[in-house]
């Protein structure tokens, strides 16, 4: 995936291309000259962003594989950031710690089942009490399975429904984590500071920081205005399964679609941006 940087050394516009670890060593194709951009944007983001990107070109099927991807690397976010929150408060040492969780996710790095585990535990103790969202239903295990293992082709609306619930998942912890999820972010200033100390004197370091959905509302970036929607609750008095069922879907794809219009400039760090979902195509 594409995405538009300046040259600091002649400010013109080129084209690079997304790296996995958010670091990237370039080479100004107009004057030659190196520089190094240093993205600020969690893996779950970067997917999640995919999948909305995916999803608004009509190529629904893939953008389920985003978003399940998304989803998973959030909840090794959640992990990480937990257990370093809880170093933290028992006054351990940051790198000592980061140690000991590097070598624990070496043996849940290829087992979603056991990161789940993790996953499990980690909120247990940090809320106290048992996660109320392992369930298939609230994970979307069976529509993601369909499509991914047995090439179930779903539609956009289907594909819609699913990304919402993903996103109000997701949403919802990093809400819960607060102030905490700066641990795990810390993961990834380290290992930009570890890079750049390796740099050139003639290498130029650029720190950039991709506006996203969840970065708008929770990681203190700023959303463009947007129309007001209201986003009422579920009712307490409501204990119908079903129609609690419709209501929990309905306010999981309101808080989806009002995400999609505080993106900011999210879509605009693709080649070739789209409107978002039920926006009216405008002359460029």
């Amino acid at each position: 995936m594409l995405f538009p940087t300046a040259c600091p050394h002649c400010t013109r516009d080129f084209q690079a291309e997304f790296a996995d670890s958010h670091v990237h060593d370039l080479t100004c194709p107009h004057c030659g000259g190196k520089s190094c951009v240093f993205v600020r944007k969690q893996k779950f983001e970067m997917l999640f962003d995919l999948g909305t990107r995916a999803l608004m070109d009509g190529y629904a099927r893939e953008a389920v594989a985003s978003f399940s991807a998304a989803l998973e690397r959030f909840f090794e976010f959640y992990v990480k950031a937990a257990a370093l929150e809880r170093a933290a408060e028992r006054g351990g040492d940051f790198a000592e710690a980061q140690a000991a969780l590097e070598a624990t996710w070496k043996h849940v790095a290829s087992q979603s089942e056991r990161q789940l585990g993790m996953l499990a535990l980690s909120y247990l103790l940090r809320q106290g009490q048992a996660p109320d969202f392992m369930d298939a239903r609230s994970l979307g295990t069976d529509f993601r399975n369909r499509v991914i293992h047995r090439g179930y082709l779903p539609t956009q609306t289907e594909v819609e429904a699913y990304a919402a619930r993903v996103f109000a998942l997701i949403d919802r912890l990093l809400t819960e984590l607060g102030a905490a999820a700066a641990h795990a972010e810390l993961l990834q200033e380290l290992t930009f500071a570890a890079h750049l100390e390796q740099l050139g004197d003639d290498v130029i370091a650029v720190f950039e920081e991709h506006p996203g959905m969840f970065r708008a509302r929770r990681f203190g970036g700023q959303a463009q205005a947007a129309p007001k929607v209201s986003l009422p609750g579920i009712p307490a008095n409501v204990t119908d399964p079903q129609k609690l069922k419709r209501l929990t879907t309905l306010n999981d794809a309101q808080k989806f679609q009002q995400a999609l219009r505080e993106r900011g400039e999210l879509l605009r760090v693709f080649k070739g941006a789209r409107p978002a979902l039920g926006e009216p195509e405008k002359g460029r």
